[in-house]
């Protein structure tokens, strides 16, 4: 089977590593990234050691069927030197192990006979064969292939101001290392968002020594809950099984019922309702700091509800997502992501701890409200707020890229495959893909016996699921995706 892969991020690293570990036969392997930083994708370049990734090791293995993976690769890697092992690894780090299962998966690919190339081009169309797909790069020509597997990760941040090119505007802050550093360190700095990204770039400009005031500019002001500390906990209630059985032949969930199955694991886990309701009250009346403040005290805290919560919702959030009405799935995107991002992707209580004392002492803000932001006369920015005008020398754009929305670079792919009728695009934005396998298009009415095999992952694919990015996520889609594959010409019973 010839098989290409769009995109070399950490969706291809464990696509690599699965077809490595489950799949039989020998064939083929293609993987177009433009990006010379191939594995590593946007989130993990070198960078520094102060930005870190957001999840501990345990939820942050590639390996499909292996969660201590990642767990034992930094273990030997630090007390190989002597150091302590760090609960939470920096993004360069985690990036040199994506690279290492790369390379290791291409090593074990090829000695079974695998042909595996690399290639630093950008896929701009495609071209329909019979079974088969061309890729196409401006006037270049590749392929065929007989499996395509579009993994392009998510846009740039949305320039909503028109700042591009002005100076002083950072318009991704990715690698930090390299797009913060020569501010001056007295300087007044706006951030826009305040979500994970803007806590990695708060941490960053504080390792550069920058000591002038740091204003995150937020509609909903609403950062990152803090990380608690992890419990064993396995869901038994909350699952997939009972969400699908609960659904019916319909296929569908009313969010009553999502509710009372969740308070039932509540009750099961010795939880609270209470507590996550009044989590979700406090968001937009609480301030920042104070909220941060209860967050860190509450690291150990005997009481379990936002854990099972969070643990829950990775676990069924895939299942449950397309299972719900439409008009709730809109709600949810419209007005409640940013409240649930904020309690399911927490932030590493160190994080927590180093914005904290920059509230306490001023050097950080948190502006809620709609900004309007343009260039000053003279250089540098005038940010008006709903409480004031604030004057600032840098804008750091820290937004999240248009959610769930084809990448530009992925624009011409996209309408290419569309045109060909071999992907529908979602009306939630992203490409429409099967829940059971991350097949294009599957199930629909005009779907033809010798399509090609066209599967999509990450953020394209938020139409049909929720979580599109986080590790385990993309280990289960990619794990989806080959039990597939082999289901071509092979029963998967008899290789997993």
């Amino acid at each position: 089977m010839r098989i290409a892969i769009i995109g070399g991020g950490a969706s291809a690293v464990c696509l690599t590593d699965a077809l490595a570990t489950f799949v039989p036969w020998i064939g083929s392997l293609h993987v177009f990234e433009n990006s010379p930083q191939i594995w590593r994708g946007r989130a993990y370049q070198q960078d520094m050691d102060t930005v870190l990734v957001n999840s501990p090791a345990v939820d942050m293995s590639v390996r499909s069927g292996d969660p201590t993976h990642f767990q034992r690769w930094l273990r030997a890697r630090y007390m190989a030197v002597g150091r302590s092992v760090p609960d939470f690894a920096p993004r360069a780090v985690y990036g040199d192990y994506l690279v290492e299962v790369a390379q290791t998966g291409i090593e074990r690919l090829r000695a079974r006979g695998w042909e595996v190339q690399t290639v630093q081009r950008r896929i701009t169309g495609a071209r329909r064969g019979e079974r088969t797909l061309s890729l196409i790069s401006d006037n270049l020509v590749y392929g065929p292939f007989d499996c395509v597997i579009i993994a392009v990760g998510v846009g740039q941040p949305a320039d909503r101001f028109g700042l591009e090119g002005l100076p002083g505007y950072v318009a991704d802050p990715y690698p930090m290392v390299e797009r913060l550093v020569g501010i001056d360190p007295g300087a007044p700095v706006a951030v826009l968002g305040s979500g994970l990204t803007a806590v990695d770039t708060v941490l960053a400009l504080d390792a550069f020594g920058h000591h002038g005031q740091v204003a995150l500019l937020s509609r909903a002001g609403v950062l990152p809950s803090v990380r608690q500390r992890p419990i064993d906990y396995e869901p038994r209630h909350f699952v997939p099984a009972a969400l699908h059985a609960m659904a019916g032949t319909n296929g569908r969930l009313e969010f009553s019922e999502v509710l009372a199955l969740l308070r039932r694991e509540l009750d099961h886990a010795g939880a609270e309702m209470d507590d996550v309701l009044d989590e979700l009250a406090r968001l937009e009346r609480e301030l920042p700091s104070a909220r941060l403040q209860r967050h860190l005290a509450a690291v150990d805290s005997p009481r379990l509800g936002l854990r099972v919560l969070q643990t829950a919702v990775h676990v069924s959030g895939p299942d449950l997502w397309p299972l719900l009405p439409d008009e709730v799935r809109r709600e949810v995107l419209g007005t409640r992501y940013r409240a649930l991002m904020s309690l399911c992707c927490p932030m590493p209580p160190s994080s927590a701890r180093t914005l904290l004392a920059s509230m306490r002492s001023g050097r950080l803000v948190v502006e809620r409200g709609e900004p309007v932001l343009e260039a000053a006369p003279g250089g540098g920015f005038t940010a008006v707020l709903p409480h004031g005008t604030r004057r600032v020398a840098r804008v750091i754009n820290c937004t999240s890229a248009p959610r769930h929305k084809v990448p530009l670079a992925a624009a011409g792919l996209v309408d290419s495959l569309v045109d060909q009728q071999l992907a529908i695009r979602h009306a939630d934005g992203g490409l429409c893909v099967g829940t059971d396998n991350s097949l294009c298009n599957s199930g629909a009415a005009n779907r033809q016996p010798d399509d090609p095999r066209l599967y999509a992952i990450g953020d394209i694919t938020g139409g049909t699921f929720f979580f599109t990015f986080g590790i385990p996520s993309l280990v289960d889609r990619c794990r989806d995706i080959v039990l597939d594959l082999l289901m071509v010409g092979e029963s998967k019973e008899s290789y997993v």
